[in-house]
């Protein structure tokens, strides 16, 4: 074999080794980036979910709130313990309503007698009747007791009334005996909650749609198709979760995929254990994995074009020296552009923030070590209702709420990892001296970033003031990325944060417990 023979069969292999390489780099970084960016999109959706059970329940509880309001009010109080008193009655009418002009969306509200003897109510005709008797009256009057104080919730029902849905409940009124006089009951529309949900974007999710299922009865409460409303579901793996749930008897979120004319499925779901309903939003694989399908197909065209560039590099190698020069600075405009693209994918583009993928690698199990006398200090911000800053003012407003927020963050956890793990939630990491200097010293700074944020952002709208939710952990050992379902648990149980109350938690504690 000459030596002419010898170059060209060592360049051969060279290519070989070359392409061998690409070939498993642009897998690999196929399955890396397209298990993050699934990820990523599940958790997107179930942020979406999780807000709207969360609208949900507040449209709930603040019929609640109304109907505990007027069932302390003088006039009903008055005519429960006086129901022959014409002038008490008169004046109870007149009070309904008046105090039902305020009430968005109602249906009907009313006070009557312990044996449903209606005394007054919005609708004048009903006042007189007897609503209930024999089981179903002792039903009601059992439910009532055992709501004690509270309201009884009968949840969202068609009214016998009007043949709409509404939101339904009752709540018993007592004497000073602590014996049951009387009750009130409240019947409001779920229009308005369709409305407010229907109202609320879906930003790149344009063939999503939402449902919700009382896993009592496998009934559907509200669906896409208005004639399944009330009907009990037939999809099979939506059956297995209502069954699955039922048993549970706590609020979760997941989700389930199925099939519909061949095409996939996949719903994220919310359960409101307390109120018993199911809360969805489906769309297709396709739609949800838009971004994973387009950063592989990118990945491929891009594996592709680097493929070919070294061919060619390599066969112009063979004459001249020249071309493999111009070949190592291909594969170093290749390794930065492989930098450009991790970059896009572990850092949020808006806020600079690192981004959850990122906060999953840095706290992979295993990963982080025993910290001992410096322990890993966790906060959790959560901006309240965000969604209505984008709704009210503008995402242009909504983004600048992010930025201070994280900016805020920033400046006063020098030192510490920003991470943006939600789209209204962002993650501090920093590691600070163990017992209670440490503790005294992240408090201070989170009053500090709360003082800051507790001043109103001012816009072309106007002054906009933005609430948050905070929460804090200590843990220095088997640190890991489980730490952001215990800041998630801590934020969903916790108030609007205040200066010097934010909620703190122990891990460590809790770990020798």
């Amino acid at each position: 074999m000459n030596e002419k023979t010898k170059k060209v069969s060592a360049l051969n292999l060279i290519l070989i080794v070359q392409l061998i390489f690409m070939l498993g780099l642009s897998i690999g970084i196929t399955q890396l980036i397209s298990q993050k960016t699934k990820t990523s999109s599940i958790n997107y959706m179930s942020t979406i979910a999780e807000e709207r059970s969360q609208i949900i329940k507040t449209y709930v509880e603040n019929a609640e709130k109304t109907l505990s309001q007027y069932s302390h009010a003088g006039e009903i109080l008055s005519v429960i313990k006086n129901p022959d008193d014409k002038d008490a009655v008169n004046a109870a009418q007149k009070y309904t309503e008046e105090f039902s002009k305020d009430i968005v969306n109602l249906e009907g509200i009313y006070v009557s007698e312990w044996n449903t003897h209606v005394l007054a109510h919005t609708n004048k005709q009903t006042a007189g009747m007897t609503t209930r008797t024999g089981d179903p009256l002792k039903a009601l009057q059992d439910a009532l007791i055992a709501a004690g104080d509270g309201v009884y919730d009968t949840g969202i029902i068609i009214s016998p009334a009007s043949g709409k849905q509404i939101v339904s409940m009752y709540k018993a009124v007592y004497d000073e005996n602590k014996k049951p006089v009387g009750l009130v009951g409240l019947g409001v529309y779920t229009e308005g909650l369709v409305d407010t949900l229907d109202a609320l974007g879906k930003r790149d999710m344009e063939s999503s749609f939402y449902s919700m299922v009382n896993v009592k009865d496998n009934k559907y409460i509200f669906n896409e198709d208005p004639n399944k409303v009330t009907a009990e579901a037939t999809n099979n793996e939506l059956l297995k979760t209502c069954a699955g749930l039922r048993t549970m008897g706590e609020s979760k979120t997941g989700t389930f995929e199925y099939k519909v004319n061949g095409e996939k499925y996949i719903s994220i779901y919310s359960y409101m254990a307390d109120e018993g309903w199911l809360f969805m939003i489906d769309d297709t694989e396709k739609e949800i994995f838009a971004l994973t399908n387009n950063m592989k197909l990118y990945l491929l065209v891009f594996c592709i074009f680097c493929l070919v560039l070294i061919i060619i590099f390599n066969i112009i190698n063979k004459k001249q020296e020249k071309t493999a020069m111009a070949l190592t600075s291909a594969v170093a405009k290749n390794a930065k552009t492989k930098e450009s693209l991790n970059t896009a994918i572990f850092n949020d583009i808006l806020t600079d923030a690192r981004s959850r993928v990122s906060f999953s690698n840095d706290f992979e199990p295993g990963k982080v070590t025993e910290t001992g006398d410096t322990p890993y200090y966790f906060i959790m911000l959560n901006i309240d209702s965000f969604s209505n800053v984008n709704i009210m003012y503008g995402e242009e407003v909504g983004d600048m709420v992010l930025l201070t927020t994280a900016d805020t963050l920033r400046s006063n956890f020098d030192g510490g990892m920003v991470y943006r793990t939600g789209s209204d939630e962002f993650v501090v990491s920093i590691q600070m001296a163990n017992g209670a200097a440490g503790y005294s010293n992240i408090m201070a700074r989170v009053d500090s970033v709360l003082r800051t944020l507790s001043e109103p952002f001012a816009t072309e709208s106007g002054n906009v003031t933005v609430s948050y939710r905070v929460a804090a952990v200590r843990k220095s050992k088997d640190v890991d990325s489980s730490v952001l379902c215990t800041l998630k648990n801590v934020i969903n149980q916790s108030d609007i944060a205040v200066q010097g109350q934010t909620t703190f938690i122990d891990m460590d504690l809790l770990d020798k417990n």
